[in-house]
């Protein structure tokens, strides 16, 4: 689908070269706004708890029936970190805290989506799903992962996580431009 009108001023759009790629570009002097693409970024969540992981069944699609780890989208104004810690507990029930950065997916499509897998901390309650995207909720240990039907990416993210090295990256809050909201993570 084209953008026809400018999400920030209203006036015509018009498809022009920018940076050798065409782009959809806002008709008026005064605004001039570019539409950049269409992109979507999702967190998810790896929560340990005494050697046993959280995974949630998808009650709707894509995934219904499959077990996955609790995650979902990111808010125009809210931070990755404050994201994923959201919707653990809203899935789950679970309180959480963000540990690193694990892992990253790049899906380019139509909208291209960037999906960033997070080890978090245990920090309390008792799994209760939410009954809307999700109809269960459990810890389970690695074994018992091989008679149930985990996504894929699900499989990796664990594989990733048991086998990583190093700690991942991590929040830097000693960095100057965290003090404007900014949030950085470094190795």
């Amino acid at each position: 689908m084209s953008i026809n009108y400018c999400v920030t001023c209203g006036s015509p759009m018009a498809t022009r070269m920018l940076d050798g790629v065409e782009r959809r570009v806002c008709t008026s002097e005064a605004c001039g706004a570019v539409h950049w693409g269409n992109y979507s970024i999702g967190v998810g969540a790896l929560v340990i708890r005494d050697g046993k992981i959280l995974l949630v069944r998808r009650a709707q699609e894509p995934g219904k029936g499959n077990w996955t780890n609790p995650g979902g989208y990111i808010e125009q104004l809210e931070d990755i970190g404050t994201t994923v810690v959201r919707e653990v507990l809203e899935e789950t029930g679970v309180t959480s805290r963000v540990k690193s950065i694990i892992a990253l997916r790049d899906q380019p499509r139509s909208i291209h989506n960037v999906y960033i897998g997070f080890e978090m901390e245990y920090v309390g309650g008792e799994p209760t799903p939410d009954g809307v995207e999700v109809d269960a909720a459990a810890f389970f240990a690695l074994d018992e992962l091989e008679h149930m039907p985990v996504a894929s990416f699900t499989q990796w993210l664990i594989d990733v996580a048991i086998h990583k090295q190093g700690a991942g990256l991590q929040e830097d809050i000693w960095v100057a431009g965290a003090a404007q909201g900014n949030q950085y993570y470094r190795l």
